[in-house]
């Protein structure tokens, strides 16, 4: 491992640009107050990971100088280095499309939409890189709260409305994994998860407790039965927001599912939580995306799209065997559809946004003529689909690939049923919205900006690239694993 600030700055550089929002409200727009922070948790999130590519060890520093179990530490492994990447992409993304006032947002509610994507840039930071389970705790609730303002930003009944359904499911989340936190540090009064590794057991309190832990970041994440809350936040909320939500927050508690079931207790500890988590997510994948191909509205439609990409992710689960799964393609697979999901779907929820602004409407039925009026938008919600869809190439393919390769040598013939079906069902609702935005019209539409729709399209085409990567494990996702031991610190 190496000793790095870097870590610690990725978490603070968002905090200190939202206070500096705060002290200079009404004498700066907001965008350029906000604008040179983006830029440095930019330049962090690569920083960090060219160290740990380059040293092949993680990055992490104790604050304070206090190691585990008195201290907290940060760690930035081969994991958290991409997903910090991944963040650091999609709100780059995200500044661009929202640097003019989008889905009517304009003073204090402008100024409140930086400040809180920064404040949910932190928390999703900190979520990436803690390793104890109240540090968790903390990210997780700075990520609820920042997302659930997001999503009520606009103000109006629907919005205020689903915002509450979404406060509501954060906070039983949060009561649940806090309860299953409170069983581990009674049963081994330690959370840090390096620590827990050498000394948990599969009783029946540790794995109670994970169960609980587990059903709280379920809810967190939107996994099907506790996906409620989705649909309606989505639909309410302005497009950079549902952009964020989907690309980025729902995944930062399925990381911490991930890391309990590696990091803290081994998978081959447990054999029902990897079935269960993966039936839940089959049913996610097959029920959702037949409810996508009936939605009306295109952001319900990719909302609805989000619930059954996030069931891929829970495949992954059992196609890890062994003692070491982050050597298995069921690992790389997972990680790489989070990613190539993250990117596609940003740029699918900024193009719906886009086409919103330009045509006053995102019926599904009414998009004639927009491939003629609006051609690079409909270019970039089509790449995005393509990854989606697992078509080639594409990050999705390759992600899709792969998790099918390992339910065929793990013998699982029913997950990968699944992924082929998911995918055949994601092709009929894409192709359903880009055969209507096809089709001969000539509707009245609004101006966009170029750079705004030049960001989807880079967005788009960055989950194209990753089609690209190879069909193996990468060795960068392993870096870090298992866990070191912070005696090594000096």
């Amino acid at each position: 491992m190496t000793v790095s600030l870097l870590p610690v700055w990725a978490v603070l550089a968002p905090v200190i640009g939202l206070c500096a929002l705060l002290l200079l409200e009404g004498r700066l727009r907001p965008e350029w107050v906000a604008a040179p922070f983006i830029a440095i948790g930019l330049y962090l999130s690569i920083s960090i990971a060219y160290e740990v590519i380059s040293h092949e060890a993680s990055l992490v520093y104790a604050l304070g100088g206090w190691l585990p179990p008195l201290g907290l530490t940060l760690r930035a492994d081969g994991v958290g280095a991409v997903l910090l990447a991944l963040t650091a992409l999609v709100m780059v993304g995200v500044s661009i499309c929202a640097w003019a006032p989008a889905d009517g947002a304009g003073g204090r509610g402008r100024s409140g939409f930086w400040a809180l994507l920064l404040a949910l840039w932190s928390a999703l930071n900190l979520a990436f890189i803690a390793q104890d389970l109240f540090n968790f705790f903390v990210a997780l609730e700075m990520l609820s709260f920042s997302a659930v303002a997001l999503v009520a930003l606009d103000g109006s009944r629907d919005a205020l409305t689903a915002a509450l359904r979404y406060l509501l499911f954060a906070l039983a989340g949060s009561v649940l994994y806090l309860l299953g936190v409170g069983m581990i540090y009674g049963r081994y009064a330690v959370l840090d998860l390096a620590g827990l590794r050498e000394i948990a057991q599969a009783d029946p309190v540790t794995l109670a407790a994970l169960a609980l832990m587990t059903v709280g970041l379920m809810a967190k994440a939107a996994l099907f039965p506790l996906h409620l809350w989705l649909p309606p936040a989505h639909a309410s909320a302005p497009a950079p927001a549902s952009a964020v939500l989907s690309a980025l927050v729902v995944k930062a508690p399925f990381l911490i599912i991930l890391r309990l079931w590696v990091d803290l207790l081994p998978l081959s500890a447990a054999t029902a939580p990897p079935q269960i988590l993966a039936g839940l997510g089959s049913v996610a994948i097959l029920l959702f995306s037949i409810l996508a191909l009936r939605q009306q509205r295109l952001k319900l439609m990719i909302a609805y799209s989000t619930l059954a990409q996030i069931g891929y992710l829970f495949l992954m689960f059992p196609l890890m065997p062994g003692p070491a799964p982050w050597l298995d393609i069921g690992w790389t697979g997972g990680i790489l559809q989070l990613v190539s999901h993250g990117i596609a779907k940003a740029a699918m929820f900024l193009a719906a946004g886009l086409i919103y602004e330009a045509l006053g409407h995102d019926r599904v039925s009414e998009l004639a003529g927009l491939a003629r009026r609006q051609p690079m938008t409909l270019v970039a919600f089509a790449i995005a689909g393509l990854s989606l869809m697992g078509l080639p190439p594409s990050g999705g393919f390759i992600a899709k690939l792969l998790l099918l390769t390992a339910a065929v040598e793990a013998g699982a013939w029913w997950i990968a049923i699944v992924v082929l079906a998911g995918g055949i069902l994601a092709a009929f609702y894409v192709f359903r919205a880009l055969g209507s935005a096809l089709a001969e019209g000539t509707p009245a539409v609004a101006p966009v900006a170029l750079y705004r729709q030049g960001a989807v399209l880079a967005l788009a085409l960055c989950a194209l690239a990753l089609g690209f990567v190879p069909l193996r494990p990468f060795a960068l996702l392993a870096i870090g694993r298992p866990l070191e031991a912070m005696e090594a610190l000096p």
